[in-house]
């Protein structure tokens, strides 16, 4: 709305109760920063508005109240009597209006939930309980890549289910272990350790590994076994991977290894990669991961759920 335009009426009850003069609170919010400022030019400044427009709105105010609320001096604004009188009330209905926009918006968010998960990982079970349990909830998913796990404190989902570590920072974050996934070697088919029943780190020291481009250096270092229980580095493969499925290419072609997820089923759905078991090594963990403080009870409702539903997968290097 242009700041000249005329304000729309506030909706009100029944003219018979006679409720006085309907308030626009843009008008009100504008006289209370003026009134804080006792300065027009400096007012107008902060609400960003041209000072001309600004006079004509309290004017309106003033019309609309039918009282002079400020006076102009050489030294700026005074409040009369009736705008000292109106101030406190103004402030108080600035409040109240937006204790209500809060409310409201609360109790919405209360109703809805985006659940994200990333890569492989699958939350049907959980989220399927979530929508049994609050049939009148809009429950949604996300799926999403491993470089896009800031959706999560960017509001763009509300749960995050993920594997550690998390490449953003937990603070101000709830993480809940939900299982512990062992880490496994992805080699070439015709790889010399495709095969084995397991391999330790000392197995594959001197073989280069594929880097993530883009991702932070704790997770980096993870997945690269950085440093080495001996203490030394694994040597960089010749390329980097900036998706999962890039990662797959690589190793299959022959130029580099990769540790992965042992439950990862996209690298058992081929035939020119073999996963092997590493021991020695700690597990990743898959965790459920929310906002500190998110008081929506769909967000506990599929804390919970998730606790009770989300295992890892039967098969070939499950021990559960």
């Amino acid at each position: 709305m242009p700041d000249d335009a005329p304000p729309a009426a506030a909706p009100g009850p029944d003219a018979a109760s006679d409720p006085g003069p309907d308030l626009d609170l843009r008008l009100v919010r504008y006289f209370v920063v003026v009134a804080e400022h006792l300065h027009f030019a400096r007012a107008a400044q902060a609400l960003h508005v041209a000072q001309p427009s600004l006079s004509r709105q309290i004017q309106r105010l003033e019309d609309t109240l039918g009282v002079r609320l400020l006076d102009r001096t050489t030294q700026g604004s005074a409040l009369t009597p009736a705008g000292a009188a109106f101030l406190p009330q103004a402030q108080g209905l600035l409040q109240a209006a937006g204790q209500a926009t809060r409310t409201a918006r609360s109790a919405a968010r209360a109703h809805t939930i985006t659940v994200g998960y990333v890569e492989d990982l699958v939350v049907t079970a959980a989220v399927r309980e979530l929508r049994r349990r609050y049939p009148e909830a809009h429950v949604r998913t996300r799926h999403l890549d491993w470089n896009e796990t800031r959706a999560l404190p960017d509001r763009k989902v509300d749960v995050l289910v993920a594997r550690t570590p998390l490449p953003i920072p937990d603070d101000g974050l709830r993480v809940s272990v939900l299982y512990d996934e062992p880490r496994a070697l992805l080699v070439p088919a015709d790889h010399r350790l495709a095969g084995k029943e397991s391999v330790g780190p000392d197995d594959f020291a001197g073989e280069p590994l594929i880097a993530c481009a883009g991702m932070a250096a704790v997770w980096t270092a993870f997945w690269r076994l950085n440093p080495h229980p001996d203490g030394g580095s694994a040597p960089l493969g010749p390329l980097l991977a900036e998706t999962f499925e890039d990662k797959l290419e690589g190793v299959a072609d022959g130029r580099s290894i990769a540790l992965v997820p042992a439950y990862d089923r996209r690298c058992a759905d081929r035939d020119d990669l073999a996963v092997v078991p590493v021991d020695g090594i700690e597990p990743c963990q898959v965790v459920v991961a929310t906002r500190a403080g998110d008081r929506n009870p769909l967000v506990a409702g599929f804390r919970e759920a998730a606790g009770r539903l989300l295992r890892p997968p039967r098969g070939e290097f499950s021990r559960s």
